[in-house]
């Protein structure tokens, strides 16, 4: 619901009594936010999350995605837990390794009361192409179990991103809902730099980079651009800070690019959204391990607005005192992530009408 200010957003804190859970919490949190008013009778609801890669930690619990798939349930709709295929090399790059992983980390039709569908098949090319009046996109590749539910919730883990700044609701909808060929058309212009100076020869790079795109002339890391999707796994896999995410410009057109896929996937659906602000971790879930946290847990927030909804938990989330860390600039963000910013994203996002960066915060207890 949009008020005179913005966005309605719904939110609780962590805190709980002895006789209450943050799953009652949550429950409690999408049924102020008006998740029973959605018609689900007998409508397939994508519920997209991010399962996790293997080692990582931080990646939301199963039990939520239980709440949320419970309460589609009660209301008479059938829901299923999706996520696409990655680009980068690890264990969600096809939907087998896809579903061993969401198995290991715990997700399955026992622990979460719905099936798994991998949103864009077996090698991540099932994919439906959706016109939109984009200005960097025409037609964004969208996995095709998303494309066909007839409405989307998505259930984020909001945390940082090294390319976004946040990962919240836009980036589970824009980058998380495209076929593989829609996070390289994403990521096309964002690709890494290597400095030859600092670059050890340690190979590092080479095991993280699913495309074959670097090779080591005279021991030294070389990009070949014509193969680099822009995917990052490099920059992280690096340990001697030798590979950058590039001009901050690129950063930025991912951003605009991610918000209008966004905007394509819930495109003429109903569409709600859960983001719970815990287990801040500096990067994203997709990395095969996380860090402690860089402020202490939120809360749980939901709304019909992604936009909103995103840029509460960035606000708030910026307003906590950090855990170990001193902010020089802006906003923490910024600072553990040099030369991102999170509000580019959510300004297109603005202009491509999914939502408003204007919020009325409603607190339920």
């Amino acid at each position: 619901m949009t008020g005179i200010t913005g966005s309605d957003v719904f939110f609780t804190d962590m805190e709980v009594d002895i006789d209450d859970s943050l799953l009652k919490k949550m429950r409690r949190v999408c049924e102020a936010a008006g998740i029973g008013k959605i018609d689900l009778k007998k409508k397939l609801v994508a519920i997209k999350m991010h399962f996790g890669e293997y080692g990582n930690l931080s990646f939301l619990r199963p039990n939520y995605a239980k709440v949320v798939a419970d309460m589609v349930r009660e209301n008479g709709g059938i829901p299923f837990l999706t996520d696409c295929n990655t680009l980068y090399a690890g264990c969600r790059k096809n939907a087998v390794e896809h579903l061993d992983t969401a198995y290991a980390n715990g997700f399955g039709p026992l622990t979460t009361g719905c099936q798994i569908i991998i949103g864009d098949g077996l090698k991540g090319s099932d994919e439906t192409v959706v016109p939109i009046d984009g200005e960097y996109v025409t037609e964004a590749k969208i996995g095709r179990a998303v494309a066909e539910a007839d409405v989307i919730i998505s259930l984020s883990h909001f945390k940082c991103h090294e390319l976004t700044g946040i990962g919240g609701a836009v980036k589970n909808l824009g980058m998380g809902c495209a076929s593989r060929r829609g996070k390289m058309e994403q990521h096309s212009e964002a690709k890494p730099l290597i400095d030859r100076d600092e670059c050890r020869g340690c190979r590092e790079c080479f095991k993280a980079c699913a495309h074959g795109a670097i090779s080591f002339p005279e021991k030294k890391a070389v990009i070949d651009y014509s193969i680099c999707v822009g995917c990052g796994m490099c920059i992280s896999a690096c340990r001697f800070d030798a590979v950058s995410a590039g001009p901050d410009s690129s950063k930025d057109l991912l951003g605009m690019k991610m918000a209008e896929y966004a905007a394509a996937v819930v495109q003429g659906k109903p569409n709600f959204h859960i983001s719970v602000v815990c287990d801040v971790s500096p990067l994203c879930d997709c990395h095969g391990g996380n860090s402690t946290p860089i402020i202490p847990d939120v809360g749980i927030f939901a709304s019909f607005d992604p936009v909103a909804l995103d840029a509460a938990c960035a606000r708030l989330s910026a307003a906590q005192e950090p855990i170990g860390r001193k902010v020089c600039g802006r906003d923490i963000f910024a600072d553990v992530n040099e030369g991102t910013d999170w509000r580019i994203a959510l300004e297109h996002a603005e202009k491509m009408g999914l939502g408003t960066a204007s919020y009325n915060l409603i607190g339920v207890r």
